[in-house]
C-alpha cells in the first residue's frame, strides 16, 4: 500500500535511535532506485555466472531465476517495511539491533561489513574479463599467456577501480549519485537492448526449458543435485537492493522514497536480467558448445556471436560501466555501514570511522579504509585464487545470513503483536497489511534454506582440500569469532552513540 502518502512528512525516522542528522540530504528518487539497481547489477551479475549455472545444469537451470526472485522479494517486502519506519545508515545493522538485540545487531552488521568489502574486491575482478578485450593495451602485465599474467592484470586493474571508487566516496554522495545514476541509466538501457537483440535472432523455442538433456543423470541426487548447485547463479546476483535504503539519511522523503527504490530494483533486475538470459538460451547458435558453460565463454561467448560489426565492442564497453558503478554501489554501501556502527562506537576506531568530513558531508575515513583492504585481500588472488573464489562465495552466505538476522526477529515481533507500528498505516507509509505474516514467513524460511544451500560442502563450488570444501562454516567461523572476541573482550564495554552524534534533547 503506497496510497494517500502525505507529501509534507519529512521525517526521517532517525529519533527512535537517537542519532541526529549528519549526512547531506542529496539523493533522489532515481538515484535512490539506481543505488540498489546498480548493486545487484543485472549485466555484472548474470554475464559473470552465467556459464557457471548453465554448466552445472543446462537450460533447466533458468528455473532458478523466478525461484529466487519468489524468496528474495520476501525479504525486500519485509525490508520495505522497515525502510518505511527506519530509513537509516546501515540498515541492516540497525535493523537488526532494534528487532533482535544489540549482538544480533552487532554479528549482523560485522558479517554484512566483512562481505561487503570481500564483495568489492570480487566485482573489481571483472573488469579482466572485458577490458583487455576491447583492448589489447589493458594487458599491462604480461601478454595473457604466462601461468599468473591473467590473475595479476586482474588486480591492476581492479586497483585502479577501487582508488576510483575511494575517491568518488570521498567527495561527496552527490558526486557519486550522479556518476552512479547516469552509469545505471546507461546499464539499464543496454540491458533493454541486448535483450531485445537477442529476441530477434532467437533459433529455438521454450521447450528446452523443460528438458534436462542428460544433467545428473550420473549424480547421487540426480538432477535435483545439479539444479540446487546451479541455483547458486542466480542467487549470488539477486541481492544488495537493501542499499536503497541503507542510504536513506542521504535521501529526500525517504520514507516514501527507500520502499519504492527497493521493489523496483529487485523487479526491474529480475525482468531485464530474466529476458537477456532466456534469449540467450534460445539464440545460442549451438547449445552444446563447451565454450558456453566455459569461465572463458559463457553469456558473451553468445551474446558476440549473436551480434555483428562493432556491437560487441560497444556491449563491452556497456560491462565496464555496469561493473564501474556496481563497484561504486558496493563500495558506497560498505562506507555506510561501517559508519553506522561506527557512530555505536561498535567497531574499533569509532570516533574516527565516524567522523564527517565539514565539506563534503562524507565519511572519508571509512572509504580510505574499506578501500585498502579490499585492494590487499585483492592480492590474494595472484597466490591463492581458488582460496579468492572459496572467500567471495562465502561472502554472499555471510549477506544472506545478515538477512535472516533481520526478518527472523521480525517475525519473533509481528507472533508477538508487536509489528507493524500502528504509525506505518496511519501515516500511509508502505505496510503488508494482512499479508506480513505469510510474507515474513516465507522470508525466514527461504533466508535459511538458501543459506544452506549456499554453504553445502561441495567439490564441485569449493573445491579442495577440506578447509576449502567446507569453507563456508571454516571460514565464517574464523571471521565471526575474530569478531565476537573483540565484542566480548573490549566492544561490549563500551558500545554506545557517540557524543558526537547524538541528539540533543530538548531543554525544558
Amino acid at each position: 500500500m503506497f496510497e494517500n502518502q502525505s507529501a509534507g512528512r519529512t521525517d526521517s525516522g532517525m529519533e527512535h535511535f537517537g542519532y541526529k542528522e549528519s549526512l547531506a540530504r542529496s539523493i533522489g528518487a532515481f538515484g535512490s532506485f539506481a543505488a540498489g539497481v546498480s548493486y545487484i547489477s543485472i549485466l555484472t551479475g548474470t554475464f559473470q555466472l552465467f556459464y557457471f549455472g548453465f554448466g552445472t545444469a543446462g537450460p533447466v537451470y533458468l528455473w532458478s531465476w523466478p525461484m529466487v526472485l519468489i524468496g528474495q522479494l520476501a525479504v525486500a517486502l519485509c525490508f520495505m517495511e522497515l525502510s518505511a519506519k527506519y530509513p537509516i545508515a546501515g540498515s541492516v545493522y540497525n535493523w537488526s539491533k532494534l528487532l533482535g538485540s544489540r549482538i544480533v545487531g552487532w554479528s549482523s552488521g560485522w558479517l554484512m561489513l566483512t562481505a561487503s568489502i570481500v564483495t568489492l574486491s570480487a566485482v573489481v575482478l571483472a573488469l579482466q574479463l572485458n577490458l583487455p578485450r576491447l583492448w589489447s593495451g589493458f594487458q599491462v602485465v604480461g601478454d595473457g599467456t604466462g601461468p599468473y599474467d591473467f590473475a595479476t592484470n586482474a588486480v591492476v586493474l581492479g586497483t585502479v577501480l577501487i582508488v576510483f571508487t575511494t575517491v568518488v566516496n570521498a567527495l561527496g554522495v552527490r558526486l557519486m549519485a550522479m556518476i552512479n545514476s547516469a552509469g545505471v541509466f546507461i546499464e539499464l538501457i543496454a540491458a533493454c537492448l541486448i535483450a531485445l537483440f537477442l529476441a530477434l535472432n532467437i533459433r529455438r523455442g521454450p521447450e528446452v526449458f523443460f528438458s534436462i538433456g542428460g544433467y545428473g543423470s550420473a549424480k547421487g541426487f540426480g538432477y535435483l543435485g545439479d539444479f540446487l548447485i546451479a541455483s547458486l547463479a542466480s542467487g549470488y546476483v539477486m541481492y544488495g537492493f537493501d542499499t536503497a535504503s541503507s542510504l536513506g539519511e542521504e535521501t529526500h522523503e525517504p520514507r516514501r522514497t527507500a520502499p519504492r527504490a527497493i521493489l523496483r530494483a529487485i523487479l526491474a533486475s529480475f525482468v531485464i536480467g530474466g529476458a537477456i538470459l532466456v534469449f540467450a538460451i534460445m539464440a545460442a547458435p549451438d547449445l552444446h558448445d563447451p565454450k558456453i558453460g566455459s569461465s572463458d565463454g559463457g553469456l558473451q561467448y553468445i551474446v558476440e556471436q549473436v551480434m555483428w560489426g562493432p556491437l560487441g565492442k560497444i556491449f563491452l564497453v556497456c560491462i565496464v560501466v555496469a561493473v564501474t558503478v556496481c563497484s561504486l554501489a558496493v563500495h558506497t554501501a560498505a562506507i555506510r555501514l561501517a559508519f553506522a556502527m561506527a557512530r555505536d562506537n561498535a567497531l574499533p576506531f569509532g570516533e574516527k570511522l565516524a567522523r564527517v568530513n565539514s565539506e563534503t558531508r562524507a565519511p572519508i575515513v571509512p572509504a580510505v579504509v574499506i578501500g585498502v583492504i579490499a585492494e590487499a585481500i585483492l592480492v590474494l588472488n595472484i597466490g591463492q585464487p581458488k582460496i579468492f573464489t572459496v572467500l567471495t562465495s562465502i561472502a554472499v552466505i555471510m549477506i544472506y545470513l545478515a538477512y535472516l538476522m533481520v526478518t527472523a526477529p521480525l517475525l519473533r515481533k509481528r507472533l508477538a503483536g508487536q509489528w507493524p507500528p500502528a504509525d506505518l498505516a496511519a501515516g500511509g507509509y508502505f505496510t503488508m497489511g494482512r499479508w506480513g505474516m505469510l510474507v515474513n514467513i516465507v522470508a525466514v524460511l527461504w533466508g535459511a534454506g538458501m543459506a544452506l544451500n549456499l554453504a553445502w560442502p561441495r567439490e564441485a563450488v569449493y573445491g579442495t582440500p577440506w578447509y576449502n570444501t567446507w569453507g563456508a562454516f571454516v571460514y565464517i567461523a574464523v571471521i565471526l569469532g575474530v569478531g565476537l572476541a573483540w565484542y566480548a573482550l573490549k566492544g561490549r564495554h563500551h558500545i554506545g552513540t557517540l557524543a558526537s552524534h547524538t541528539l540533543p534533547t530538548a531543554s525544558g
